[in-house]
């Protein structure tokens, strides 16, 4: 599967590290690529391993907003 989440306040390569590292840390994400430009964070994953939610929730625990 793949999504987008558009995330607020990046505007570094350490905000692109930090939002990219959360999110891989967590099972079944499987590619993520980081637009610091757009804010947008496309994410490859497996289903049956890891919800949005999860993913929405790894981006905020690292003091980014993540809209729907």
């Amino acid at each position: 599967m793949k999504t987008t989440l558009h995330v607020k306040g990046m505007t570094c390569g350490h905000c692109e590290s930090s939002v990219k590292g959360a999110l891989e840390k967590l099972e079944g994400v499987q590619n993520v690529k980081v637009h610091l430009e757009t804010g947008h964070v496309d994410v490859t994953y497996e289903k049956s391993d890891v919800t949005i939610g999860e993913m929405r929730n790894a981006v905020i625990n690292q003091g980014y907003d993540v809209e729907s």
